[in-house]
């Protein structure tokens, strides 16, 4: 019988949690998250919950990376912006599932520790940059999908004019009627987006730029 391992726990927890695609569940029992958090924190790596990854920034609990991750619907092959690299561990997540991620962080020191906690696991699809995210990624767009880690009040337009037809974006947004939701937002052929709110989360906002702007 195999050995139980915290992954594996993490793994049966996120399923109770409703995560069913066994790609992401996957996913997230292959990656080590324990890689991407400070020492000090290491203990509590693969329990459900975030941790604070300095500069007043966390890594998300793993159960919002999963249900984020299968919001997104991610192919192999498929080119991913994702905004605010955080520790690396999300875009390390799309990594291993055949994405080539782009992956904007405008905290320098974070940006720089992910690129080398990345690289130390071998994983070369995935290439950061240190900047403001609010104006993506445009030399390397359009885009299959976008992720963002971070909250705004309405949907950044120069991301959305980086995304594909028939693409998908997931990230929290702070809208007044509705409060802080986490959505998925499919763009049309016929640039008609269609809008699926998930449920409520609390993320960091935005830094840089107006996103509206």
């Amino acid at each position: 019988m195999p050995a139980d391992t915290p992954a594996k726990r993490l793994v049966r927890l996120l399923k109770a949690d409703g995560i069913r695609d066994q790609r992401v569940l996957a996913a997230m029992e292959a990656v080590p998250r324990d890689h991407f958090v400070p020492i000090n924190q290491r203990d509590l790596a693969w329990e459900n919950t975030a941790l604070p990854i300095g500069h007043r920034q966390t890594i998300s609990q793993p159960s919002v990376v999963a249900m984020m991750t299968e919001a997104l619907d991610v192919a192999p092959g498929h080119k991913v912006l994702e905004i605010g690299t955080g520790s690396g561990y999300q875009a390390a997540v799309l990594a291993h599932l055949g994405a080539e991620v782009y992956t904007i962080e405008i905290v320098a020191e974070l940006a720089e520790r992910a690129s080398r906690d990345l690289a130390e696991l071998g994983i070369a699809t995935v290439h950061v940059r240190a900047g403001d995210g609010n104006a993506g990624w445009p030399e390397e767009a359009p885009f299959d999908r976008i992720i963002a880690t971070a909250v705004a009040p309405r949907l950044p337009p120069h991301l959305m004019e980086q995304l594909k037809p028939d693409g998908v974006l997931v990230m929290p947004l702070d809208e007044p009627e509705f409060g802080e939701n986490l959505v998925r937002v499919t763009r049309r052929t016929d640039g008609e987006l269609h809008i699926h709110r998930f449920c409520p989360v609390r993320f960091v906002p935005f830094v840089g730029s107006d996103p509206g702007e």
